[in-house]
């Protein structure tokens, strides 16, 4: 039985997260972060903060492991929550002066590394599969979200 083409890519774009995350994993880990909550403090650098909707829709973190995330990065002094003055049901979370100086400590040095690998691929082969995947994620955001075949 010959192998369906889109599993084989889907495949490889599985095994390229995988490997950006371990890559990644590993110098974040040197940090004293763990990969979420670089994520959450990258995020959060040089914005005035974000409820806790814009921070789960902006980070790669499950809404049920958000909550604990900003828990741990607040006993450290790296968020705080602050009660939102739009709209008293919502909290924000914003980086302390702690948590600002941690992102400007870290984060180029963050870029710098990924930036190495990104290099090896040339502009030309950069541009072409970033592309690629705008494309691809163009794509799955004009599907509908429901199990509706309506793609078929």
């Amino acid at each position: 039985m010959p192998r369906e083409p889109s599993l084989v890519t889907l495949r490889e774009l599985a095994r390229c997260f995988q490997a950006f995350e371990s890559y990644s994993a590993a110098h974040i880990r040197t940090l004293g972060l763990t990969p979420p909550q670089f994520d959450i403090v990258a995020t959060l650098g040089n914005t005035p903060g974000m409820s806790f909707k814009e921070l789960g829709e902006k980070t790669l973190i499950t809404k049920g492991t958000l909550t604990g995330v900003v828990d741990r990065l607040e006993a450290r002094g790296i968020v705080r929550r602050v009660d939102s003055n739009a709209d008293r049901r919502s909290t924000r979370v914003e980086l302390t002066d702690a948590g600002a100086a941690l992102f400007d400590e870290v984060f180029p040095g963050v870029v710098a590394r990924t930036k190495q690998v990104f290099d090896i691929l040339g502009e030309s082969e950069r541009l072409t599969l970033e592309g690629g995947l705008r494309r691809l994620r163009e794509t799955f955001e004009s599907f509908p979200k429901t199990g509706s075949e309506a793609g078929k």
